[in-house]
Formats: C-alpha cells, structure tokens, sequence
C-alpha cells in the first residue's frame, strides 16, 4: 500500500497543538530536552515582573506598538526581562532572538532555559561549513530542522538564533509539511515504502541505529532515529500493519517504552525528495555555461575542473537521495516561481523579534555577508562550484527587510539606532551590573549586612546544591539570615537573602524591585562551570572490540591464528547448523560450530601487520601459548612481588580535604568529567592512607589528567609537603609551568618554580636554594630534577608524565624516589580496560575515559590535495585569529614546501620543525609557536604527541595515506583542545591510487566522530603502545604473538593463580541434536549482529538470562523463529549439563546419549534414582567416561512431529537436568 502523506500539523479541526507529554505527536517525537530536577527561578521572575516598565513593555506590546526599544541593560539583564515579559506567552506566538554571533547565541540560550525551563527554548545554529563542502553535520542539521518541525507544528517557542543561522535559507514550511510522515500504530503502510520515504528524507541506512539520522530494517522491524528526538525509535509490522511503536536505547537496543505515534521528519533543513534526474541535467548545463566563462577570462583549468566537478556531483543526484555536498544545488529545489528557499523568518510570519544589540548585528552581519561571499566567489573561480550557491545566503539588508514587518524590541546598553530600527517607545531600566567580590567573604558579608538593613532582596546564585548549601551554611555562621531554597520560590522582598542554584552569565543590581543578583563570577571571581551537552554519539567507551568482518584475523583458544572467512550454514545429518569458517596455514580449514563463538576472539596485533597464521594440528601454537604463559607468571610475580613490598613501605598519611581545597577545587572552570571524578577519589585515598601511593593514571591528552594532578599537588601542599613535576621534555615543563601558574593564581602564597634548559644557570641555582629551604612548595622540570644536587626539604609527592619516554638511568632514579614519598604517574597513551581488570590487585591505576563535555567534534576531511582547499583552509583559520598544523613528512623537501606555502598565503608565518633539527633548535621553533610568533608550523609527525596548543584549530596532513591509523588518530587529537570548531583535513596526492589498507585507514578517519569500528580499531592500535608501555617491551612481543584478548586472559589467569584464587572454567558441552538450530539469514540478515547474538546466546548461564534473550531478540528483529527457538532453548541445557561436567549430549539411533568429561562421575545416588524409573528407561554405562542412554528418546520425539519433536527433546532434557542436580 503507497504512504499516506498528510499535510502534517494539519487536521479538520486547523493546527494540530503540541503536547508535552507526546499524545498526538508520538512520545518524544518533538520532546524539548530533559528537565528532570529542574527548578526555575521562579521567585526572581515575579519580583520583575511587578517592574512598572516591564509592565508598560507589556502594555505596549498588547495596544500594537510595532519597535520598543529596552536601553541600559546587558548579559543577564536582558534575558531576565525578557522571561519577564514571556510569563507563558503574552499573545500565543512565537518570539525570535536574533544576536550577532554563535557564543552569544548559546549564552542566551543557557540563560532563558535557567530562567524559564528547557521545554520552549530552542537554539537554532549556524553550520559550520558551506553547501559545496562534502562533509556531514548530522549534529547541526538534525537541530536546524528539529527547531523548523516544532515551528510547523504550531507550537509557541522562543527560538535564538545569529545572524550566520539566520541567512542561510531552508526548505519552505510547506514542502517540510509534505515531506513529514505521521506513523501510528493499526496504520496500513508497506515497509518498503518506509525505507524509500527515509532515504527520500536523507535518513543513511545502516545496520544496527546508533546516531540520529540513520535507519535500519530487519524483516518486519523498522528502526529510525529522527533528528527531532531524543531517542530512536523501533516500529514493528505485521504485515504491512504498524503492529506497535517504541523507543528503544541504542547501545544496548532493548525498547525502553511502548508509543502509539511517530513522526519522521527530514534529517536535514533543506529539500527532502526531488528530481534528481532532472536536477542532474539542469547542473550540467549550468556548470557548461560558467565554464565557458571561465575559459574566457583565461581560467582554463577551473572550467575543465567546474565541468568534471559537476558531471561528477550530477551522477550522485541522479544515483542517491542524500549525499555530502548535495545541498549546494539547493537554488534548483524549488520553484522559484512559487516556493523558493526560505529563512527561518517564514517559519514565524507573526514572531515578534528581540534583536539583541543591533549595532553589532549589523557589524557581524555584514562582515560575515562580505565573507561568505568572498569565499564563494573564490571558489567559483576555481572551479569548485556553481554560482548560483550565493543564493542559498540572505544578506543583511535582505533579513532585515524582513524583520521590518514584524513586532521588534530591542535590547542594547546604549540608547542607538541602526537602518529600520527606529523605536515608537523608548525605556531605560534602572539596573547596572552587578559588582565583584572576588572570593573575599569580608567584603561580601559587609554588603549583605548593608542591603539587609536597606531592606534590599538578595538572590545568590550558585552552579549546584551543595554549593547551595554549603554557602548558606557559612553565611549564617558569620551572622547572616539567608535562606537555602533550591526551588527559588521564597519571595524576594523585604531584605530577605536567599541562596539557590542556577546558571546565569551574570548578576545585576536593579531599584525596583529592591533586588540584587549575584552569580558565581562575582561571589567567588570566576565564569559559571562551562558544560556542554554531549553529542549523541559520544561518551561510549570501549571494552573490547567486536565487529567480526570475513577476512579478519582471528585467535582460536585450542589451534591458534587463522583468518575468519565468514559464517556458513551447513546440512550436517538433516540438521541446519551455523559455523564459523577458519582458514589455517596450507589453506585448512576449520568449521566452529557458533556455540563454540566464545573460543574465537578477534587477533589485534600491532599496526597493519599481518599476523603468520598457525597449522591446523601442529604444535607451534601450543608452544607459544606455553611461553606466553610462562612470560606472563613471571611478570605478574614480580608486579604481586612489588605490591606486596610497596604496602609495606611507610608513607605520609595526608589529611582529608580542607576548606581550602574546596575552595580551590570549585575554581576549576569546567564540569569535572565522572571519570575525573573518579581518579579524584581514589587519588585522594590513597594519599590519606599511611602507605605511600604509586599510582598510574591514564587517559588521553586533553581528558583532564593534570587537573586531577594539579588538585592533588594542592592537598600535598596544604600539608605543608614539597612537590616535584618531572616531565620529559622542556617544552612540556613551559606548558605545565604556565598551567599550574594559571590554576593557582588565587592563592599567591603558595611558590611555584620550574626547572630546566630554559632557565638560565642563576636562576637555576636561585631555585636549587629556595628548594632546599623548603621555599619552593611545587617545582616542575625535566630529568634536571633527577640531579644528585637536587635537596628537597620536605618532598611529599612525586607527579611523573610519561614515564616511558625517559632513559634507563633516569628511570632507576625515579624507582629510587618512589620508595619514600607517594607517586602519581601520567600516560596520555590509553590503556584497555581488559588490561585493567586484569591487574586489578597488583598495580593501581585510575582510568579516564570520558572526553570532557566542552569539546566540540573535529569536522574532518578526507580528499585530494589541491591547492585552493589548502589556501582556503588556512585563509579561514587566520581570519579567526588562529593557527595551523602543517604536518609533511618528508624532510628532504619541507622547504620547497614551506616556499609553496609562502605563495599560496603570503601573509602567514611559517615556521619549520622536524626530528633531524637540534634539540635546542626545535625547542626554540616550538615555543615560538606557542607564543604565536608564527601561523603555520610546517612539520613532520613529531606534533603527534606532547603538544597542547588550544588556538591551534586547524590541522592539515599531506600524504595521509602514507601514515598508521593510530598516528592519524594521535594527529587528529592535536586540534579541537578548545571551545571552536576545529578541522582536519587528510590529504592524498591527486591522481594516486591509494591501496586498500590506505584506503581503509582514510574511511575510519573520516568515521572518528561516529565512534565507528575505524574510531575503535584505531583505541585499540593505540591501546597496545599503552600495554607496552606499561608492562615493557618483551611483553609488547608477546602480545603481538598471540594477540591481544588471549594476552589479556592469560594475564589475568595468571595473577589469580598466583593469589590463590583460580578456578578454571569447566569445559564446554556440545550438543548435537537432531534439531535446525541456528540464526537464519531471513531473521538476522547482518553478519555482524549475528555474531553478537551468538556470543550472547554463548554466554547464558541459566533459564532467567535465556528468557531474557529472548524477549531482546524478539523486541530487535521480531518474534522468534523454530530453528532460533530451538537454539536458545539449547543454550540453557548446554550451561546446565556443563557445570555436572557433561561432555556432550547427542543421539545414536533412537537414544539420547549423555557423556561425561573423563574422570567426572556423576552423583551415585542421583544416577540410581535415574535408572530406577521405566519411562523413558535410562542405562548407565563406564569404559572411556561414564554414559548415561536414554532409549526411545528419539523415536518418540519424531513421532509427535517436527515441533513437538523438538518439545519432546527439551521435555526428557529438562528431566535430566533436573535428575542431575544441573
């Protein structure tokens, strides 16, 4: 049956109304962000509204005044009146924030959604490349068109946008309508269908949905995950009926809650469906006639390359829906006789429009239309692009035109006006900024003291509430009466002070309403905690590496590496089975039957090596899994060894935390990660313990490992102990130095002192001195601190980074200093976390793994050189006032390289560094950098660790095909160390065939920001260095032998050996029935998931967690076939009869056949219950292994046919292992 389109939002009844909780709109299907917990501040809002000029605004607003102009106000202010005047809506319309620029845009929007709640707020963003770019923002489409359903949809929002946002156009409101499908359950709707109106809406199809904007379909389930929504959705037919819909988690993909509507909007702001062919047609043409053009004006190889370009991208629209890249054609969408492109503004006819600072608005604007079009125009001559994209960007007189025919307030500190803003009603509100009292409780107790007695309303803000509490707390005890209410809702009149929680930007002092406000800016001196919503896609760690593709290396426990040639079905004595097909050396092979799944693991060696595979029946693997074995003992009795010595050592048992590390802690600018959090903890216990601490904290660079240090540098301080930072480089010692100078710049007292290369000898001697008076409290250098002539007085804790990378002499050294004060140790390089379980007990290490919630994703690219895209790239990172990466790795030609670079951008700096420089030579290059003496450091892969330069945002490879995926993934983390946007741009030379391995690196780069198999191959690479670098480097062989996950097992059988506390597994049970048991194709089509399945089916111990696979199969790819049935209802048996130490369980002739493991005897006394009985009659048997045969079994199983045969089965297995004690 073809898809029913109904104008959606539209109903005989006129415009369909939001429901928060989802009745008509599907549960969540346009639900505005979690406000669990949330408490408005709601007491701060009444007292302005009784304002008499907000309540004239208001006046003002009901009698038709068209342009209010707000003066005297700014940051916080503005956002606090503005909620004032929202008061749930005063005409049932929608409001508009314009700003100037994207950072305002988001400081607004955290300000209104503390102020008012989070469920009518929306932020409408810019995207941060152009149309012509091929490159994916799934993040920023999926916002953009979230914000425009919701509009569509009639509901009443208070949208904020910039000026960027605002000019580029989007689809008509009309066309977003058509394209949008109302799904419900009982509806009729083939599920081809679906898929076809999906790929229409630029939805990727997939196997398994984990981001928004992909879908996937198994059979008569359909998975999708509009942009709209917080969470996939799962819509399950029977037939071609929607039989149910739910959400469902996309780590685990269990559902998670049952709806009855859905809505699926496009992915994307710009056109849905169209006419590809003849949009294909049209771009040729256009593309003819500006090449001609260009031909013309003697720019020959830019209309050769516009014509290729074009037939290239005409062929994509021709051939598929959605495609990076595709929206530059956005001008032949649409016709422009009717609907053309639109802006946000024809989303919201009747808004009224707060334009936030027009003077700034239109210097912002204006400046970006200059831009945008410059750059275009660039492009055009290049070659890249048609020149119909400019029209895809309102300029500023042309958003501003349409402005003008709506209701405007605008809001500036000064009284000025710009081109159509000239106000009917002008106020100035009586509010100025609020004052700082920078941590100093004196002087902030005296004012509270004074607007107490002046009957002035006090609101102190603060970012939680225990910090709420905390700071209620002390107030009184210095005397002051303040009130802690979480929930803001005590009336702020009378002198009354009142301390709650919540994010504004800043405080404000106003006279009517008597009020002040203060923020954690001005009660401490510092911004509010900067947190960032986590991207969908983020935050998943990995555990162990699963995705099994046909050609991949593998490691069987019993005959050792083979290559996995994919998974076969085979008819073995009228039986359907599924096997794993192994491939040894000499071309053997080996067929693993899936129950079997948990002996094969995925070989990962080191780098892209190919792993020697092993003879099937031959000896070599045994012999180096012995070896391994005996290795790895030896290693973890020493490490046992070392632990147990360790806890014997004395230490300096710390004092629990003091107000002042609070203190200091809650100065920190950024939310703490959970891991960070974590680490914290345990750090701080181990230093309160009496025996000294040597711990290992790992993470990658820029995931917070050296706040975590320089927090338990400050508690080693505040007990009046010395600490010594030892880095390995001296640019790392200047960086570190800077770091900690910034972190501890509110407690002046405490002496910070660094020590190397770049500290002249008197200066070296001065802090030598000041050391050993004990005059120093934290000293950071490298190997120089090593020096017989260091004297500390009271040294109390060592903070070592990258141990690894300094010599074997310092390395005795820092062994000798570990036995008496504590140690924390940093290694940037990841460690697995099947390593760390595995030395749980013998090494302490604190993990993190989560990426701090500021960090933007880095937009990468993976194209062709050539030289417009570089000069562009650079020309983009200099106009924002930041620099760039050049990395090539070729040092005999990197200064005809840099005189290339000259050329393309005369005004850049470039400066050059690679490894054959002199050490002092590259030291002075890098600090120069660093100190932004240059743009563009052109440089070899030295950069791919140690280098930690926040206004470094643009990243440039040449040659990438050249490099590992673990240096691409090491370079790649050198940029987006801050709050803008970074790229990376991964070059190959043109005309080059890449080869596959090359090409494979290139496409997982490219996926990093999808945490795609690519993203987790190359945490794996890197991991591996880590397990190195951690356990040395014989051990680094070993695992690259026998790979990774057998090194990981045989390690931690090792050290549980060694404590006492093995137990081996008991040895598997085969089950060889006359029963199809396996996973279909038609059930589980992806060869990836049903592995998964597989694995899992291995895994279950007992009935509960078989029952519990089967409703997740069931709930993800529909109800359970026989053959699938059968296979989970045999993993049960298969755990139960193990743990009796049943071999196998089979059948010979019409007996079922129960063998044990030699030298299992079962329960006497059990066994002679078993052959008492007459039905089914049971014999027992001893020679090679007991035997137990149940006779007539299968005969009676098939005469009660297929089905029931299987039940028949199941029904004597089940009475054995009940008989058995399994």
């Amino acid at each position: 049956m073809a898809i029913q389109l109904a104008p959606v939002g539209l109903t005989p009844g006129g415009l369909l109304p939001y429901h928060s909780a989802g009745v008509d709109a599907g549960r969540g299907a346009l639900a505005p962000p979690e406000a669990e917990g949330y408490f408005l501040l709601e007491s701060l809002l009444d007292a302005f509204r009784s304002n008499p000029e907000i309540i004239e605004t208001k006046k003002a607003l009901r009698q038709g005044v068209v342009r209010q102009l707000l003066s005297g106000i700014g940051a916080s202010q503005k956002t606090t009146i503005m909620a004032s005047l929202w008061d749930g809506n005063e005409g049932s319309r929608p409001w508009l924030l314009v700003t100037h620029n994207a950072y305002q845009a988001v400081r607004i929007y955290e300000d209104l959604v503390t102020l008012l709640g989070p469920q009518d707020i929306e932020l409408f963003p810019a995207m941060d490349t152009l149309p012509h770019e091929e490159t994916s923002e799934l993040e920023n489409q999926g916002a953009r068109a979230r914000v425009l359903a919701r509009l569509v949809m009639g509901e009443q929002l208070i949208v904020i946008t910039h000026f960027s946002a605002l000019s580029r156009k989007t689809m008509p409101p009309e066309l977003l309508r058509k394209d949008t499908l109302r799904l419900c359950s009982g509806q009729e709707i083939a599920p081809a269908e679906l898929v076809n109106h999906a790929v229409n809406l630029g939805y990727e199809r997939v196997d398994r949905v984990e981001g928004p904007g992909q879908f996937a379909r198994r059979g008569g389930i359909f998975d999708i995950w509009p942009p709209t929504t917080g969470e996939p959705y799962r819509v399950e037919f029977f037939g071609d009926e929607v039989e149910s819909i739910r959400t469902f988690e996309p780590i685990g993909q269990r559902s998670t809650s049952q709806d009855t509507k859905l809505l699926i909007w496009p992915t994307r702001d710009s056109a849905g469906d169209v006419d590809g062919y003849a949009i294909g047609e049209l771009v040729r043409e256009k593309a003819a006639v500006q090449a001609i053009a260009l031909r013309g004006a003697g720019m020959a190889e830019a209309g050769d390359r516009l014509e290729q370009t074009m037939n290239e991208m005409s062929e994509r629209l021709e051939q598929l829906g959605h495609f990076p890249g595709r929206d530059q054609f956005m001008p032949f969408f649409y016709d422009k006789a009717g609907t053309g492109m639109t802006t946000l503004l024809d989303y919201m006819p009747e808004a009224l429009v707060f334009l936030d600072e027009p003077v700034r608005i239109q210097e912002y604007g204006q400046a970006a239309e200059r831009e945008i079009a410059e750059t275009i125009m660039a492009n055009i001559e290049r070659g890249f692009t048609l020149r119909d994209e400019l029209d895809i960007f309102a300029g500023y007189d042309e958003i501003m035109n349409v402005i003008e025919y709506h209701d405007t307030i605008a809001m500036a500190m000064l009284p000025t006006q710009t081109r159509g803003q000239r106000p009917e009603r002008t106020v100035t509100f009586p509010i100025r900024t609020a004052r700082s009292f920078q941590g100093k409780s004196d002087r902030l107790k005296e004012e509270l003291q004074r607007w107490q007695q002046d009957r002035v309303a006090v609101l102190l803000l603060v970012h939680d509430s225990e910090q709420a509490h905390h700071l209620s707390n002390m107030l009184r005890e210095e005397g002051i009466n303040a009130v802690h209410d979480p929930e803001c809702r005590t009336p702020l009149e009378g002198g009354i002070t009142v301390v709650s929680f919540g994010k504004l930007e800043s405080g404000f002092e106003c006279t009517q309403p008597r009020l002040v406000v203060l923020t954690v800016h001005e009660i401490f001196g510092r911004q509010e905690k900067k947190k960032r919503a986590r991207f969908a896609n983020e935050g998943i760690k990995i555990s162990t590496y699963t995705d099994l593709r046909a050609g991949d290396y593998v490691v069987h426990a019993n005959h050792g590496i083979g290559q996995y040639l994919g998974m076969k079905t085979l008819l073995v004595a009228g039986v359907h089975r599924d096997y794993m097909h192994v491939q040894y050396a000499g071309g053997d092979a080996l067929y693993v039957p899936v129950e079997q799944v948990n002996l094969l693991q995925k070989f990962v060696g080191s780098g892209d090596d190919v792993p020697k595979l092993h003879k099937l029946g031959g000896t070599d693997w045994q012999k180096t899994k012995t070896r391994v074995k005996e290795s790895v003992k030896e290693m973890a009795d020493g490490l046992l060894k070392l632990y147990a010595v360790r806890e014997t050592m004395p230490g300096f048992a710390f004092a629990p935390d003091s107000p002042w590390q609070a203190q200091f802690e809650d100065a920190f600018i950024y939310e703490e990660t959970p891991d960070q959090v974590k680490a914290i903890a345990e750090i701080k216990g181990d230093m309160e313990d009496s025996q000294a601490m040597d711990r290992l904290l790992c993470g990658d660079v820029g995931y917070g490992k050296t706040e975590v240090a320089i927090r338990a540098a400050f508690k080693a301080v505040d007990n009046g102990k010395q600490v010594a930072v030892l880095v390995p480089t001296t640019i790392l010692a200047q960086q570190h130095y800077q770091t900690f100078l910034d972190r501890f710049a509110d407690f002046p007292a405490i002496s910070i002192r660094s020590l190397s290369r770049f500290q002249s000898p008197k200066e070296q001697k001065e802090t030598l001195k000041l050391l050993a008076q004990g005059r120093v409290d934290i000293v950071i250098g490298t190997h120089r601190l090593l020096s017989n002539d260091i004297i500390f007085k009271n040294l109390g804790l060592l903070i070592v980074d990258e141990e690894q990378r300094f010599g074997v002499i310092h390395k005795e050294r820092i062994k000798e200093m570990r036995k008496n004060v504590d140690v924390l140790t940093l290694t940037a390089t990841p460690i697995p976390r099947t390593l760390h379980m595995a030395l749980v007990g013998v090494r302490d290490m604190s993990v993190i793994e989560t990426p701090p919630e500021d960090r933007f994703p880095v937009r990468t690219y993976v194209t062709e050189y050539n030289d417009g895209l570089i000069q562009e790239a650079i020309q983009r990172e200099l106009a924002r006032g930041g620099q760039i990466y050049f990395v090539y790795n070729r040092i005999e030609s990197i200064d005809q390289m840099a005189n290339h670079l000259q050329e393309l951008v005369p005004d850049a700096r470039i400066l050059i560094g690679h490894g054959q420089m002199s050490e002092d030579m590259l030291e002075r290059v890098m600090l120069d950098f660093i100190d932004g003496e240059a743009d563009i450091l052109l440089c070899t892969t030295i950069i791919e660790s140690g280098m930690d330069i926040a206004n470094v945002n643009t990243l440039i490879v040449y040659d990438a095909d050249r490099l590992g995926l673990a240096q691409l993934y090491q370079l790649r983390g050198r940029v987006g160390r801050s709050n803008r946007i970074a790229y990376a741009y991964f070059t190959f030379r043109k005309d080059k065939v890449v080869n596959e391995v090359a090409e494979k690196r290139l496409q997982a780069i490219r996926d990093f920001t999808e945490l795609g198999s690519g993203f987790k191959i190359a945490m794996r690479d890197l991991e591996i260095r880590g397990a190195g670098n951690l356990l040395g480097a014989e051990q680094h062989g070993h695992i690259t032998s026998v790979g990774f996950e057998m090194y990981c097992r045989l390690l931690e059988e090792a050290v549980q050996e060694l404590r006492g506390n093995y137990q081996p597994e008991p040895p598997d049970t085969a089950v060889e029935l006359p029963l199809d048991a396996y996973l279909p194709d038609t059930y589980i089509p992806d060869v990836r998931q049903k592995v998964e399945m597989y694995k899992k089916i291995a895994a279950v111990r007992n009935a509960t967690e078989a029952e519990q696979l089967a409703v997740e199969m069931k709930d993800r790819f529909g109800e359970l076939p026989e053959e699938v049935a059968n296979l989970v209802t045999l993993s049960v048996f298969r755990a139960r009869f193990r743990a009796v130490g049943v071999q196998s369980i089979s059948t010979e002739r019409d007996a079922l056949v129960i063998r044990f493991h030699e030298g299992v005897t079962p329960d006497s006394a059990k066994v002679q219950q078993l052959l008492r009985q007459k039905r089914p009659r049971v014999t027992y048997h001893t020679g090679k292994g007991v035997q137990l045969r149940v006779h007539g079994a299968v005969a009676m199983a098939q005469v009660m046919g297929a089905g029931a045969a299987a039940a028949g089965l199941v029904k004597v297995l089940q009475h054995l292992a009940d008989a058995l004690g399994a």
